[in-house]
């Protein structure tokens, strides 16, 4: 069985922040998603790879008998745009998307140039809909 790429690391995240996001806009956002996501989440973040911010962590398992563990929450501040690790859709929460702002979907998260692309208010409520799934 493969190792997971992304695994918890005891890499600090300030540091990270600090030493990887050129752009000083994408910094302030970084800063701010910190912040928004530990309260939100409870939770201190830790860096997950290379380049994820995570928020606690929740164990999974498929049916093919991969598993591991992974951030509850999260993002990434890469070069182009944030990677946003805040959402498993279901028929609960879809609807939430309508109301978030400017954004592209991935396949296993939302894309989004700038924090003030997004309305913070549906960010919220997406990550402790995301939260609550692995409670």
């Amino acid at each position: 069985m493969a190792k997971n790429k992304t695994t918890e690391t005891k890499v600090n995240v300030n540091d990270f922040i600090e030493s990887y996001v050129e752009n000083e806009q994408k910094k302030a956002d970084s800063f701010r998603l910190l912040e928004l996501m530990s309260k939100w989440s409870g939770r201190k973040p830790k860096m997950w790879g290379p380049t994820i911010i995570g928020f606690g962590s929740y164990h999974y398992k498929y049916a093919s008998g991969h598993e591991g563990d992974a951030p509850l929450i999260g993002f990434s501040p890469r070069k182009a745009e944030f990677s946003l690790y805040v959402f498993l859709p279901t028929e609960q929460n879809k609807h939430l998307l309508d109301d978030f702002g400017k954004f592209t979907m991935g396949k296993s998260c939302i894309y989004v140039k700038k924090l003030s692309d997004v309305n913070l208010a549906t960010l919220e409520k997406l990550c402790k809909h995301t939260i609550a799934l692995h409670q």
